[in-house]
């Protein structure tokens, strides 16, 4: 397998560690549409999806550190702040299931999870190019990708059958 150059390296250090920062604040998102859809079906749902996604964060994290890297301290600051933010939930501050704030969360959990997707999808053809990411396989960045691909559909089918009630006053 080839090594990455040392610039190259940091390169890919940065593009996951952005990944990083967004999933911390995609972990509070689905932490907050879970409280808002709480005690349906589609709460029960976004509670699930909420956990695969803060350990697939939590696995990201584990193999950035097994590549030698730390994330950037002022960096992770700053996500963690913007995490807190997220539990006032701006895009549904009432967190109702009802109105347009709902359907602004909802875009944006399918738009989390399709940069998910991307991340996957970008380490796949990295790995097919010789690179390595310690705890990830071939056959493991697969699943993820497409894991993201159903949590998609989990988030749209929700987004579908519930919009013409969200929308009734």
């Amino acid at each position: 397998m080839q090594k990455p150059r040392q610039g190259e390296s940091e390169w890919l250090f940065r593009y996951l560690e952005d990944h990083l920062l967004g999933a911390t604040g995609g972990v509070r998102l689905f932490e907050a549409a879970a409280q808002t859809w709480k005690g349906t079906p589609h709460g029960r749902t976004l509670a699930r999806l909420h956990d695969e996604i803060t350990g697939e964060r939590a696995e990201l994290l584990s193999s950035l550190k097994a590549q030698g890297h730390r994330p950037n301290p002022a960096k992770m600051a700053f996500a963690h702040v913007a995490a807190a933010a997220a539990r006032v939930n701006p895009l549904n501050a009432r967190n109702t299931a009802k109105g347009p704030g709902a359907q602004l969360e909802l875009e944006a959990l399918q738009s989390l999870v399709r940069g998910k997707q991307a991340l996957w999808e970008t380490m796949l053809a990295l790995l097919d190019a010789g690179w390595s990411f310690p705890g990830y396989s071939h056959e493991r960045l697969t699943q993820l990708a497409e894991r993201a691909r159903g949590q998609q559909r989990e988030v749209a089918a929700i987004m579908v059958t519930t919009a013409a009630d969200r929308f009734r006053s």
